[in-house]
């Protein structure tokens, strides 16, 4: 299985593990399975950092290095990736989940997330509802 991870997902995944339920977490810690961070989340966090939003108090290059050490994979954003956004309708707003909605959709992947927006979207899914179903 080859998985994406929302920005919350990364977070959680390495640090605070026990955020995640065992399914979600089974899938993340299996070598049979390719999990990918993207670029989008390294961005997201710089952001919420840079505003001092205090559920991302962590630096982004922190968040990047331990990815890395974890055996996550790096998804870089394409300009196929940001064109694609252009197709997306209206139900999410967040640019940063749009570009995961789309790199999702043409790599494919996975997305594994716990946002309910993301549901509107063609795009498979690994989430609080999904997770024991897809997984």
């Amino acid at each position: 299985m080859r998985v994406l991870t929302d920005t919350h997902i990364l977070m959680w995944a390495l640090l605070q593990p026990a955020r995640l339920d065992a399914v979600r977490r089974d899938v993340l810690e299996s070598p049979e399975h390719q999990v990918f961070f993207s670029a989008v989340n390294i961005w997201e966090i710089a952001i919420k950092r840079a505003l001092d939003r205090p559920n991302f108090d962590v630096e982004p290059d922190a968040v990047h290095r331990a990815a890395l050490e974890t055996g996550f994979r790096e998804l870089p954003i394409s300009a196929v990736h940001a064109a694609a956004v252009r197709h997306l309708p209206p139900h999410h707003r967040d640019p940063f989940d749009r570009l995961l909605i789309v790199q999702a959709q043409i790599e494919p992947l996975l997305l594994m997330t716990d946002d309910p927006l993301i549901s509107l979207y063609p795009v498979q899914r690994i989430g609080a509802a999904t997770a024991s179903r897809e997984a």
